[in-house]
């Protein structure tokens, strides 16, 4: 197996807690050799923001305190991740009354300097690692009505036709495909690896993300049928649809 050792720390192969029921919650405490540091968490949760659209480049940060309830980490931790992101030009800080501090005017730029292929592409072999255990966990007893959710998030992609809202709409398919497949705490768990993902690769062009679109689409159909090893297969596919083999 992959070993995402770097930045971000490594990672070891997912287990189900064994007294999980059905489609989550795992047990996050044996899904990584070593948890992110605070920092880490930080930088990646913003860099999802980001992604997701929920902060623009330009726009004030919450305070360090609401972060740091919002992550379950120490405030000092959070101001300490906030000012090394100010060093390596991720964020602004401004004083004054209208001060704070605010994702850069630049950070596409900026994000464009921290990318690393080899450990993208570790993170990117545990994200795949992550869902195959999960479809093949869950493959036969899913709900149907758990994946009406990912099927309106495939629908709103196939319409979208701008970039940055496909982007979104991928990430939250994969957020929210991690908690229909494993509860909130694995969400939480994927939040990270997308963050992580965020700042170390390019963003696919919408080419890129339509056809994965279809991946999407050929995942929940096989979970819908509860076939695990074509879900399996369609989970495999997503990771290089859309490439140049």
């Amino acid at each position: 197996m992959v070993n995402a050792a770097g930045k971000f720390g490594p990672y070891s192969q997912p287990v189900p807690a064994r007294s999980a029921p059905v489609g989550g919650p795992w047990d996050t405490r044996v899904l990584a050799g070593r948890g992110p540091t605070g920092a880490e968490l930080v930088r990646s949760r913003i860099a999802l923001r980001v992604r997701l659209r929920s902060v623009s480049p330009g726009d004030r940060l919450p305070d360090a305190g609401v972060l740091a309830e919002e992550l379950g980490i120490s405030e000092i931790t959070v101001r300490r991740a906030l000012e090394a992101m100010c060093q390596d030009g991720l964020l602004d800080r401004r004083r004054g009354r209208a001060g704070g501090t605010f994702v850069a005017a630049d950070w596409d730029a900026v994000v464009a300097v921290l990318h690393d292929a080899d450990e993208a592409d570790a993170l990117d072999a545990f994200h795949l690692l992550l869902e195959c255990g999960l479809v093949a966990h869950t493959a036969g007893e899913l709900p149907d009505s758990r994946l009406d959710g990912l099927r309106a998030l495939v629908e709103e992609m196939d319409l979208a036709d701008d970039a940055a809202r496909l982007l979104e709409l991928e990430a939250r398919f994969h957020l929210d495909l991690a908690e229909a497949l494993g509860g909130a705490g694995i969400r939480e768990f994927a939040a990270d690896l997308l963050g992580k993902q965020c700042l170390l690769r390019p963003a696919p062009a919408p080419a890129v993300v339509r056809a994965r679109n279809r991946c999407h689409t050929d995942l929940l159909d096989e979970l819908t049928r509860g076939a695990m090893d074509p879900a399996v297969r369609a989970v495999k596919a997503h990771r290089h649809a859309g490439t140049p083999d």
